[in-house]
């Protein structure tokens, strides 16, 4: 069985594939400070849950933005797995031709995504990962990756609001009834979910716009933890993909292994 971790800014998503198959995936809250041996007890725990051995696993990836928690999960999976993990990073080839300023500075999860996507769903290809930040990526008709764009995330511009304001409230997010709201709480909820809908299908009009790309050829993927929520009222999406980034690291596994 092989083990995918990957490391996000708010969460950590594994996976737990048997051959080409993801048998369980889940999630633990991203804590920095957590030890190697806390994340370990974790994991195997969660392992345990699903019926799944240490010993059962022959292989893990690991793909973060957060280099403290990468080493910590790194040291775990030496020493409580006794497996020495694939780790994707910048010094990691992973077989997509980029054309970018500094490829080094590319968060490893947009690539892996790209990767995944192109697999997928082929191009030309817009992958939209909306979670603690929103990044867009955009793969051109060549499957070469030509960059893209990043916006902080709706939890954030939330939070933020909560935090530098006197008066406003935290809310739950959902998409209200009514554009003009009768309430400081629907308020919200207007500006922040109505209105990154708005965004990102502007956002997705102006890649069009200057990748020349042909729409009927073009797929628009979202994934991340937010996605449900914004993707489903914008009809440029065409598909909603949250185990994307699994797969992608499925997808580098393999061809690191020549499978």
């Amino acid at each position: 069985m092989l083990l995918v971790i990957d490391v996000g800014n708010t969460n950590i998503v594994l996976g737990v594939y048997q051959g080409y198959s993801l048998i369980c995936d889940f999630r633990l809250n991203t804590i920095k400070n957590k030890t190697s041996d806390e994340y370990a007890m974790s994991i195997t725990e969660i392992l345990h849950a699903n019926d799944i051995k240490k010993s059962e696993i022959d292989d893990v990836v690991v793909a973060s933005v957060v280099p403290d928690v990468m080493h910590s999960i790194e040291n775990a999976i030496k020493k409580y797995f006794n497996l020495k993990p694939i780790i994707i990073d910048d010094n990691c080839d992973l077989g997509i031709k980029i054309n970018h300023d500094n490829p080094k500075t590319i968060g490893a999860d947009r690539i892996v995504n790209s990767v995944a996507g192109i697999k997928k769903y082929g191009v030309p290809l817009i992958i939209i990962d909306i979670g603690t930040a929103i990044t867009f990526d955009v793969v051109d008709e060549n499957s070469i990756y030509q960059g893209g764009a990043i916006i902080p995330g709706i939890g954030i511009s939330s939070e933020a609001l909560f935090l530098k304001t006197a008066k406003l409230p935290r809310v739950e997010l959902y998409k209200p009834e009514r554009i003009v709201a009768k309430n400081t709480m629907d308020n919200i909820r207007v500006g922040m979910v109505i209105g990154y809908i708005g965004l990102i299908e502007k956002l997705i009009d102006e890649v069009v716009k200057e990748m020349n790309f042909d729409v009927s050829k073009l797929k628009v993927v979202a994934t991340g933890g937010y996605s449900s929520l914004i993707t489903k009222d914008i009809d440029k999406i065409n598909i909603i993909d949250k185990k994307l980034t699994l797969d992608g690291m499925l997808e580098i596994y393999k061809m690191k292994k020549g499978l």
